[in-house]
């Protein structure tokens, strides 16, 4: 695996107090630090490897699972292997993340999960996703809010309990409504997977490393996110990465089926209909 210098600071964020990254960070959040005067010209290196957003067990019972709705991204084969995000890929994830802002439902949350560990075959992480996303989006269409969502699947070989096949959720929670939605997120995955929960399958944190920050610090939100969104693209191809400045790269493994998506009010026909 490849480790590469964090993306550069956008401008807007340079303003003011100084940048700096969280200790604790899953992928290198920052925050605004009073007490450094100096702006990040060379942000420092991030540690490499998926534990620095999941730290899963692992398994390889097979699971059986409900059909995905079918929402978002490109309707690839389901039998269909791919090693890398293509440019196209990433093209598409990009344009997505700036729609979901256009629209104003801004990415506020990462979530992993390790579909590996909670017992569902590689194949099936594809349907697995769409259907979480879509047990997501109704039970925020409950609490009357909308979201918007892209996901990014990798796979790690290993038996360690940070490798096998994992997805990485960028998505829209509003803060009021984010502990309703971590209280069932345990019990869609018993109904995805039909299988008791395992530890540490799911991890949610708030994009910033607070609640509410698109709203109180957009600048450091803004930050936060491109950080966020370079970490899941970290599994690009050579020449999506050189094409896009992708810094950050590692791995992605083998996928079948479906390698990303995104919710279709910020896909490609529902972009191009805004335009």
């Amino acid at each position: 695996m490849i480790a590469a210098a964090m993306p550069k600071t956008p401008q807007s964020a340079r303003h003011g107090d100084a940048l700096k990254l969280h200790r604790d960070c899953g992928f290198g959040e920052v925050s605004i630090s009073p007490h450094q005067p100096q702006s990040l010209a060379n942000p420092p290196i991030v540690r490499t490897g998926t534990a620095l957003a999941i730290k899963y067990l692992t398994s390889g019972v097979a699971a059986l699972f409900p059909s995905s709705t079918g929402r978002g991204g490109a309707r690839n084969r389901a039998d269909r292997e791919s090693h890398a995000l293509t440019v196209a890929q990433i093209a598409n994830l990009k344009a997505a993340e700036r729609h979901a802002e256009k629209i104003g439902l801004p990415f506020t949350r990462m979530i992993s999960i390790h579909w590996q560990a909670a017992g569902l075959p590689l194949a099936g992480m594809a349907k697995a996703t769409g259907r979480f996303t879509d047990l997501m989006a109704k039970a925020l269409a409950r609490h009357g809010s909308g979201t918007a969502w892209l996901w990014v699947h990798e796979n790690v070989p290993g038996n360690s309990h940070d490798k096998g096949g994992h997805c990485h959720l960028l998505a829209h929670v509003p803060a009021d409504l984010v502990s309703r939605l971590t209280a069932l997120q345990r019990g869609w995955l018993r109904r995805i997977t039909g299988q008791p929960y395992q530890a540490r399958v799911i991890h949610s944190k708030p994009i910033g490393g607070r609640l509410g920050l698109e709203a109180g610090n957009p600048d450091l939100h803004a930050v936060n996110l491109e950080v966020a969104l370079a970490y899941v693209l970290k599994g690009a191809s050579p020449e999506a990465a050189s094409q896009f400045g992708l810094e950050r790269l590692e791995a992605g493994g083998c996928i079948i089926g479906k390698r990303c998506g995104t919710s279709q009010n910020i896909g490609a026909k529902a972009r191009k209909a805004k335009d």
